[in-house]
């Protein structure tokens, strides 16, 4: 309803040019902006799809490899549980910790630090502790150390709490350096003899950040950047090195999910851009590996695909301009041109310019509307001449009518001289003509109510029993409301004076005619009905063959008002109104007229 009403008020515009710029408008350019918003959409979602399934594979294999280089620490780190020479050392110096013992040492100690060194990348120092004293420090950064109450340090601790396991230590200033900033990844375990429990020292690896930037190396570019957090949140690694000191400046709620699930993803405020970021955990170490990108960059691609697809819309904008400007120059003015010679053709001026030089389908338009205009000012002329002999001839025609109330007041005289002469039966049923006459002179209206057809029928019917008598009987079924809908004037009269004259007076004896109306889906159904001697099979085709092809006999008459009444209903309320018929010898005839419901005023 609302697209057919949008297209009538377009086609209700003054100008054509305007009418074809707004349509070309609505097919041409809202589709395409409505199909590129679809496709824009679509591609968004596909790259944040592509983007996402991408991420979550590298962070797993960032994870993983963050476990390998962790694990390879602590493999390193094992050798100080297998080698036999450490450990025969680490008792010496137990039960005797001087300098001497310490040199003696030397090699053994060199020998394991080369083999460690080879093991693990990137070793910053080694520290190893015995007999609640430093026992081996290896500086490859030459800085100042201070190992002064190392017992009770919270590593150192920690360390012995595990009892030989690996203790990881995040990002950090190095437990003993001395005016440093460069951070390291420390591991630390306690050294126990070989074969059993008893705790020999305790060795400390410093490891430089080289590593971890190694691994994220490969990954990190314009788009994706990484940091990495222990289980408390403090920040281990991140790709625009910020103060590793403070927690990432993200929303305490969605840091809240990181630290508190495996794996998950979110959208968030960072760093002034609406991110991405996706997240999983190492079940190595415990580490949370976040991934974050300015979505910007992520739909970076899709955004170019939606600004060439607005540049195509505005495009075909542009080209309905420009359509519209070739139209308004070839089309549109000289049909305005035209339209105002017709006006004023119209107006009864035929003085009008119709010449033109174009050959196209204008051309033709202008020759046609020249010969047009010439052959109507013809028309014109021999019309006038036509209507002055036609009204000379209808006045004549006129003065020999006479006049129908001079007939009704006639029979109202005749009327009252029968009464007078004690002729009472003649006198009603001249009074009962003169009503009859005096209804159908008023009712000049071509549509009427049911109740004034039905008035008229009546009297109708009056007159047809006082001269059968009680032969005829009358009755009316009339539907609730049905009294008011509209009817064509004098359309039942036919109906009942056949249903007499064909079917009552040829049946022996009493006859009955009925009148009925009622309501069907919107529709008035009128029905006359008699039970008269009715008519065969071949007499009942024939006459519905009459109605449907609207022709009458030439010479038989005997129908012809049913044919008219046929007529006038197609001409009032079209073809897919009218009336139906069924009538047989044993029960006489029905005729139902079918009729739009509507009511008289409306």
């Amino acid at each position: 309803m609302k697209s057919s009403l949008w297209l009538r008020k377009i086609f209700h515009m003054r100008h054509l040019n305007t009418q074809i710029f707004v349509l070309m408008i609505l097919t041409v350019t809202i589709p395409l902006l409505i199909i590129s918003a679809i496709i824009y959409s679509a591609s968004l979602q596909t790259v944040k799809s592509e983007y996402t399934s991408s991420s979550d594979l590298i962070l797993k294999n960032l994870s993983f490899n963050i476990d390998q280089y962790l694990q390879s620490i602590e493999k390193g780190t094992l050798y100080a549980h297998m080698d036999g020479q450490l450990q025969n050392a680490l008792e010496k110096w137990i039960h005797n910790p001087d300098d001497d013992q310490k040199l003696s040492s030397q090699y053994v100690i060199q020998h394991f630090i080369g083999t460690l060194e080879m093991t693990i990348k990137n070793v910053d120092s080694v520290q190893i502790y015995a007999g609640h004293q430093l026992f081996y420090s290896a500086n490859f950064n030459r800085a100042d150390l201070h190992y002064e109450n190392f017992e009770q340090e919270d590593w150192y601790l920690k360390t012995l709490e595990k009892k030989g396991g690996i203790v990881i230590f995040g990002t950090h200033t190095p437990f003993h350096k001395i005016d440093t900033k460069e951070k390291v990844i420390s591991i630390a375990r306690v050294i126990n003899k070989t074969g059993g429990k008893q705790p020999l020292g305790v060795m400390l690896v410093d490891i430089r950040l080289d590593s971890l930037r190694e691994i994220l190396s490969l990954s990190e570019n314009t788009k994706r950047n990484f940091a990495i957090t222990d289980p408390s949140g403090a920040i281990i690694y991140a790709s625009k090195n910020p103060d590793f000191s403070k927690p990432m400046q993200i929303d305490s709620q969605k840091f809240e999910q990181v630290l508190g699930q495996q794996t998950g993803s979110f959208y968030s405020y960072f760093e002034g851009h609406d991110s991405y970021f996706n997240f999983v955990t190492s079940p190595y170490s415990g580490w949370k590996v976040i991934q974050y990108t300015n979505e910007k960059e992520m739909t970076k691609d899709s955004a170019m695909l939606g600004r060439i697809i607005l540049f195509l819309a505005v495009g075909s904008i542009g080209m309905a301009i420009l359509f519209l400007l070739i139209m308004r120059a070839r089309v549109t003015k000289p049909i305005i041109f035209l339209k105002r010679q017709v006006e004023r053709v119209g107006m009864g001026n035929f003085d009008v310019d119709l010449g033109s030089k174009r050959q196209d389908e204008f051309g033709v338009l202008y020759q046609g509307l020249r010969k047009m205009v010439e052959e109507l000012q013809d028309y014109i002329e021999r019309s006038s001449k036509a209507k002055v002999q036609q009204k000379v001839a209808r006045l004549g025609a006129l003065k020999s009518q006479i006049n129908p109330h001079f007939l009704a007041n006639a029979l109202e005289t005749v009327q009252m001289k029968a009464i007078l002469n004690d002729q009472r039966g003649i006198g009603e049923m001249i009074g009962t003509l003169g009503q009859l006459f005096r209804i159908h002179t008023k009712m000049s209206k071509d549509i009427v109510s049911l109740e004034q057809e039905l008035q008229h029928i009546r009297l109708y019917i009056k007159v047809q029993q006082m001269r059968f008598g009680e032969k005829i009987r009358y009755s009316e079924q009339l539907a609730p409301h049905t009294e008011s809908l509209q009817v064509v004037h004098f359309s039942l009269q036919p109906l009942v004076e056949n249903a007499i004259i064909h079917g009552l007076e040829k049946k022996p004896g009493h006859g009955l005619l009925e009148v009925c109306a009622e309501l069907h889906e919107h529709q008035l159904l009128i029905t006359v009905r008699d039970n008269g001697a009715g008519m065969n099979p071949e007499q009942l085709a024939a006459l519905r063959q009459r109605l449907a092809d609207h022709t009458d006999a030439v010479n038989d008459d005997n129908h012809i008002g049913l044919v008219n009444v046929q007529e006038r209903i197609h001409l009032y309320f079209g073809t897919q109104y009218g009336m139906a018929m069924d009538s047989s010898p044993v029960t006489g005839t029905t005729i139902t007229i079918r009729l739009p419901a509507v009511r008289t005023g409306s």
